[in-house]
């Protein structure tokens, strides 16, 4: 019995520590994860102007590639001069003059550190993150008495958590 004491001490004292410590990582990506639903759509986006010298003569797909413009496409070509949607590219001088619509820099890079790559300096926090937000949800298990009402009410809204993630993913 005392061993069941210990762990239940030990997990809710580490839980309300981890959860005041990572409370504001945890505002960083809640914040962050919001934007980025809304990535495909211009909320909050600002129009940045661009004039830039690329390579000359790039196809399509390498100047979208230079310009870090996703599915760019050339939609007229007048003398040597291309243009898509957002600017002109000159393939002769490889200037390039374009618009791009930018969340503000804090803005920006909320979004980055969520969804950063493991090569990037900020994967150890994102992994940290997601172990920590693991151990939430296992140490959550020991807030309360498996005895009582809420822990049993408690399951039953994990189980129906689980279930409808299982129906989003599917869906």
């Amino acid at each position: 019995m005392d061993k069941i004491k210990d762990t239940r001490s030990f997990m809710r004292i580490t839980h309300r520590y981890l959860g005041y410590f990572l409370a504001g990582i945890m505002a960083v990506y809640a914040i962050s994860g919001v934007l980025l639903v809304y990535r495909d759509t211009d909320f909050l986006k600002k129009e940045k102007n661009y004039d830039k010298i690329v390579a000359k003569n790039l196809s399509e797909k390498e100047l979208g590639k230079e310009l870090k413009i996703k599915n760019l496409e050339i939609e007229n070509r007048i003398g040597n001069i291309a243009y898509f949607k957002q600017g002109a590219y000159n393939l002769t001088t490889g200037e390039a003059k374009y618009v791009k619509k930018e969340l503000p820099f804090v803005l920006d890079k909320m979004t980055k550190l969520h969804k950063s790559q493991s090569k990037e300096t900020l994967s150890p926090l994102n992994t940290f993150f997601g172990i920590a937000l693991f151990f939430f949800v296992i140490s959550s298990f020991w807030m309360f008495n498996p005895k009582t009402k809420a822990f049993k009410r408690g399951m039953l809204f994990t189980a129906l958590g689980l279930v409808v993630s299982i129906i989003l993913l599917l869906v």
